[in-house]
């Protein structure tokens, strides 16, 4: 767990410190010093007596007592070190920058939890290894650059990847992307991403924390963990966006070879993320473009003014915005009408609202003031100014900053002239300020923070369902997938509808099972699969005899051990299941039902328990979403019917971890009557 002295130390050795600043021991020592650093600093070096103006100890029995190490040498010989600083030294924090650990090779692997064990039995921190260090106001623990201005409001940066937490800063920096602390996990021996969150959440002040966190992770070792404490600190005021790279086979094996990073199911990702409200970033870019938007004041309503003087940019801003489902609603009426003369002829107030080339600083702000306090259904603004470089456009910004302070609306800046006006927007940049160069990636960065929903709530509320009957169901079986009369029992003592249904092996049992159930009927093979690659399922039957010649047929097919018998309903196909991903828990899923969910493959996720807000987050989440509310004079489904299952789902999950997958394929729905038609069922004890 991370500690004082690794936070703030008032003493540090740098083991490996040199006068060569090419090497990381080197560098890290000089960035200590250009940082200004106030405690004590110590360098242990072989060779030298003195390192940049530093006195070295060669043997570092020799040391005084020390806080934290910061320790860039051979991987093998670092633990001969360690030992001496945590039984002699009372060295309570660790940063390994050093390479060579798991992510090299088994051996490697071993050194690394033999160190750690050593750490872990003085009640030390460790950081890495295999990581470029840590960087807090109080000491630059770090061999790279960038270092960035770090002020306790800017953001709060984790990476698990050194490089990447560079490449990140340096796109950051350039926009006005300000940090408060930047920790690279590395390899993650001791802790990760996970465990520093924890940290934070535990020792979080409103007043004085940062309340903006990115996150670059390559592994999850906890994802439960990682929920506990990112959905709490995003109830506290936080916000939060993550990368999570490595979840293909390719990128496994690239997150593997950098970092001894396993890759984690996109999908058990995706739900995670929901889960605790975490904003999900495909790259860089995104990352920066969303953190930023996280620095402003957040976004009440969907509704963006875009106020521009160049029509382009004002377009394909409002094509991004309108993609990602916000709005960029028409400006009309008597106020419209007076702004429009308060502009150059051949302005438009519209929205876009483009005042033109030629527009002054006083234009935009009398359009900012009405977009602020005229404009009612108007929730924030976006003002893209930028220069041919004809006249100089400082008190534009000047004016854009001032208004930025006053406005009750939030204001998104776009200035795309980082060259021509190179010193106009570094002094905007200078007063605190962020800047968006690219209004498109803006656009998408507003829609992806304003539709990721909060964090759910700590406690779901599951449904009443027969657990004795489960647990009863569950301990008669055996693992694999169960037998049709055991999967209805699960399906009836969770209270989740099914049709009637008879299993036959006769033909005689087909025939009454029929009769009984009442014409048309369905017949379905049980033991293949995927029955309809096998023509296993035959629809809409009205007779005895083709009863009887369907039997005939399919019970002849390979693998299939019974016929299953059903009425023939129906409805709009539905879907839901669940599967159970190694350290994520269970996953429910639903979707359109069928053939239909290879087809289209919308389908969304939750991590269980899911609650009903949870499940119909879920629906509407739904590409096929206008489905549900009917079309085309179709029948809609009942949302609420349709989560209530799910929600039913995850209490049976909750009831039965034994449960691996679970498939509710098809469940046929209209309007308020929804049924599961088929399902199947794998356990594994």
């Amino acid at each position: 767990m991370i500690n004082k002295q690794l936070i703030n130390p008032k003493s540090i050795v740098v083991v490996g410190g040199s006068n060569d600043v090419s090497k990381p021991g080197g560098k890290v020592l000089k960035n200590l010093i250009d940082g200004d650093y106030k405690g004590k600093l110590y360098v242990a070096n072989l060779k030298e007596t003195e390192v940049q103006g530093i006195k070295s100890y060669q043997n570092p029995i020799d040391l005084p007592d020390v806080e934290l190490a910061i320790i860039a040498i051979a991987a093998k010989f670092i633990f001969d070190v360690i030992k001496i600083l945590t039984e002699q030294k009372n060295t309570k924090a660790f940063v390994i920058i050093s390479a060579g650990f798991s992510e090299e090779s088994e051996e490697g692997k071993m050194l690394e939890q033999k160190i750690v064990g050593q750490i872990n039995k003085y009640n030390g921190a460790l950081i890495g290894p295999n990581c470029i260090g840590v960087l807090t106001p109080n000491y630059h623990g770090v061999f790279t650059k960038p270092i960035p201005w770090l002020v306790p409001k800017g953001c709060d940066f984790i990476s698990g990847s050194g490089a990447t937490a560079c490449f990140i800063m340096e796109a950051g920096i350039p926009k006005g992307l300000t940090f408060a602390n930047v920790l690279s996990v590395g390899n993650s021996a001791q802790m990760g991403v996970e465990e520093i969150l924890q940290y934070l959440d535990e020792n979080f002040d409103p007043q004085k924390s940062s309340k903006v966190k990115l996150l670059y992770i390559e592994t999850i070792n906890n994802p439960l963990l990682l929920l506990k404490h990112t959905s709490s600190l995003i109830r506290k005021g936080c916000k939060i966006a993550a990368i999570k790279s490595g979840t293909t086979e390719a990128g496994s094996r690239a997150a593997s070879s950098h970092t001894g990073a396993l890759a984690s199911s996109d999908i058990a990702v995706d739900a995670l993320f929901r889960k605790s409200g975490i904003v999900r970033c495909d790259g860089i870019e995104e990352l920066i473009s969303v953190g930023s938007v996280f620095m402003h004041p957040e976004l009440k309503g969907k509704k963006i003014a875009v106020i521009t003087h160049a029509g382009g940019p004002g377009v394909m801003l409002a094509d991004a915005l309108s993609n990602g489902g916000l709005e960029v609603p028409p400006i009309k009426g008597d106020y419209a009408n007076e702004l429009k003369k308060r502009l150059f002829p051949g302005s438009s107030v519209e929205n876009p609202i483009d005042f033109l080339a030629t527009g002054t600083a006083d234009q935009l702000a009398t359009i900012i003031d009405y977009v602020d306090n005229k404009f009612d259904h108007i929730d924030a603004m976006v003002v893209i100014f930028g220069t041919p470089g004809l006249v100089p456009i400082n008190d534009v910004y000047e004016v854009l900053d001032a208004k930025m302070k006053s406005s009750r609306k939030p204001i998104y800046p776009v200035l795309p002239s980082v060259h021509t006006a190179e010193q106009a927007v570094g002094e905007f940049l200078s007063k605190g300020r962020i800047n968006f160069p690219d209004e498109v990636p803006l656009g998408k960065a507003l829609a992806k923070v304003y539709f990721t929903p909060k964090p759910q709530p700590d406690t779901i509320i599951l449904p009443d369902i027969n657990k004795v009957k489960i647990r009863s169901v569950i301990s008669q079986s055996d693992s694999g997938y169960l037998p049709p009369v055991a999967v209805q029992e699960l399906l009836d003592a969770s209270r989740i509808p099914r049709s009637g249904e008879a299993v036959v092996k006769t033909i005689d049992e087909a025939r009454q099972a029929a009769d009984k159930l009442g014409y048309p009927v369905v017949m379905k093979v049980i033991g293949p699969l995927h029955k309809s690659d096998v023509g296993g399922v035959v629809l809409n039957i009205e007779d005895r005899e083709t009863v009887e010649k369907e039997f005939e047929r399919m019970i002849k097919i390979k693998d299939v051990t019974a016929i299953l018998v059903q009425p023939m309903l129906s409805g709009i196909e539905l879907f839901t299941g669940a599967k159970f991903e190694p350290k994520f828990g269970h996953i429910v899923l639903c979707g359109m039902g069928g053939i239909f969910i290879e087809v289209f493959k919308d389908v969304q996720s939750a991590l269980a328990p899911a609650g009903t807000e949870e499940a119909k987050l879920m629906i509407k989440n739904l590409k096929c979403y206008k489905i549900f509310e009917g079309v085309r004079g179709q029948e809609g489904v009942s949302v609420n019917k349709f989560a209530d299952i799910i929600v039913k789902v995850s209490a049976l999950l909750n009831a039965a971890p034994e449960i691996m997958e679970m498939d509710l394929n098809p469940l046929l729905g209209k309007g308020d009557k929804i049924v599961a038609v088929d399902a199947r069922v794998r356990i594994e004890k």
